[in-house]
């Protein structure tokens, strides 16, 4: 970015010199040239002579001649400031997604789901320099999304995440953890993060959570866990009408809130409850604060100084006002 600047403007305060100036020169004008005084001019013959007339000019050239030299002195210049980032240190995340029917429950608007799609794509916006993957889970886990830098990719899919029939139903919190563990194993990142969203019990999946939380353990994965869901009852869906939409009902909210906080626990992460989107959106304003990337920031100042052409300038002015005043106006000063 590219600014103007003065490195000393306390010298501009000799610009008061100039009005001093000024009234010394009306008050000395008819001294500046020599006068004959006589009783009658009129056996002389008389004209206007215009150089007469212009020669105040000499006081207007060394005035602003004056006034460049101390521009210069204030010493202008044109400042070239660059920055440049440098992450030294990334975080690779991996975000656990469970996808099961309860996810549509319409305790959270529009419901579980895209409530979560709006607070997550906003939490990786926030996170440009870390690279983030995406895991679905219900009654099994997939990889939705490995590991990368490329956001477009990543908000791409976390768009894309819906309910379907393909998965099997149920929620497999073990599964959905042992397949983001998997993802993360291999990182070589400072920092290695799981954040792993249910809104209810570990009800399917061949993995216990607590074989998958000893192998986070143990690749040093932080977990942090999410239940969500408001508390007491909330409209979800308990099955399928004739023409394949969902039908609901008021149901009791069951999240294993225990288990996520051994999760937590065990690992060195938090546990968190989002009771609605409010809550959720501060939740991952609290992980984004938790899990910061440390960046090294490079600033780069080019000066180029301007002081130069106002001192020429002000020789310039100078120089002409000597030349006028040895030649053209010679009889006259």
């Amino acid at each position: 970015m590219q600014q103007f600047e003065f490195v000393h403007p306390e010298f501009f305060w000799l610009l008061l010199v100039l009005p001093l100036l000024m009234g010394w020169y009306f008050w000395k004008r008819k001294q500046q040239s020599a006068s004959l005084s006589i009783s009658s001019i009129k056996g002389f013959k008389t004209k206007n002579n215009w150089l007469a007339r212009l020669k105040p000019i000499l006081f207007i050239l060394r005035l602003l001649a004056i006034t460049a030299f101390i521009v210069a002195i204030a010493r202008p210049r044109n400042v070239d400031e660059t920055t440049r980032t440098k992450t030294t240190k990334g975080i690779d995340i991996v975000m656990a997604i469970d996808v099961s029917a309860s996810m549509l429950a319409r305790d959270l608007k529009p419901n579980r789901l895209e409530a979560l799609k709006n607070v997550a794509g906003r939490f990786i916006n926030n996170r440009p320099n870390d690279r983030i993957g995406l895991v679905e889970y219900a009654g099994e886990s997939y990889t939705k999304t490995p590991l990368t830098s490329d956001k477009s990719i990543v908000l791409s899919s976390l768009k894309s995440i819906k309910y379907n029939t393909i998965i099997e139903g149920g929620t497999a919190i073990g599964m959905g953890l042992a397949t983001s563990v998997n993802r993360l194993k291999e990182s070589k990142a400072k920092s290695k993060v799981i954040i792993l969203l249910t809104d209810g019990v570990n009800n399917s999946g061949f993995i216990d959570p607590k074989i998958a939380s000893e192998l986070a353990v143990e690749f040093g994965i932080k977990v942090y866990t999410i239940g969500l869901g408001t508390n007491g009852m909330a409209m979800s869906p308990i099955g399928l009408k004739q023409d394949g939409t969902f039908q609901y009902n008021s149901i009791q909210v069951e999240i294993d809130e225990t288990l996520l906080e051994e999760i937590a626990q065990t690992t060195g992460g938090q546990y968190f409850r989002a009771t609605s989107t409010t809550k959720l959106n501060e939740i991952y304003d609290e992980i984004n604060k938790l899990e910061r990337t440390d960046i090294e920031e490079f600033r780069y100042t080019n000066y180029e100084e301007q002081f130069r052409w106002w001192v020429f300038l002000g020789l310039g002015l100078l120089g002409l006002e000597l030349l006028l005043r040895y030649t053209v106006f010679k009889g006259f000063v």
